[in-house]
């Protein structure tokens, strides 16, 4: 099965359409990577939560909301954000997360993608209405 690059996810060619997630999540691992490099541990979980938030979350999540993406797709986004939390918070319970998570609130992919292939979808149903915002 052959692979025609595409920012930033990969198209793969095959008898169904397809789209593999590899490429972004290889890039929002080395984004979490070099932010870890840069401050290190001197900067509160906080701060890296929301660096990661408003500069790397749209960078994994850029052009996804244009496709369907089957359940494990969207499973392995996920895991994706559960792995950056297991590595700031130097756990890998699950329990752990979980408190985490309800402290921290942190917005997993699936979740994203949904809210904005919601906006998409309104913002061009206005469009097509000719109404303006």
């Amino acid at each position: 099965m052959g692979n025609r690059n595409s920012i930033p996810e990969n198209i793969m060619a095959g008898r169904t359409f397809k789209c593999s997630t590899t490429h972004a999540k290889r890039s929002f691992h080395k984004a979490i990577n070099a932010i870890f490099g840069k401050i290190g541990r001197l900067a509160s979980e906080e701060v890296i939560l929301e660096l990661v938030k408003n500069k790397r979350m749209p960078c994994l999540l850029y052009g996804l909301e244009c496709y369907t993406l089957p359940k494990s797709s969207l499973r392995s986004l996920d895991f994706v954000v559960v792995r950056f939390l297991m590595k700031l918070f130097k756990t890998v319970n699950n329990e752990i997360i979980r408190e985490c998570c309800s402290y921290f609130k942190p917005t997993l992919p699936s979740e994203l993608l949904d809210n904005r292939k919601k906006i998409m979808l309104c913002t061009g149903i206005l469009h097509y209405f000719g109404i303006k915002i």
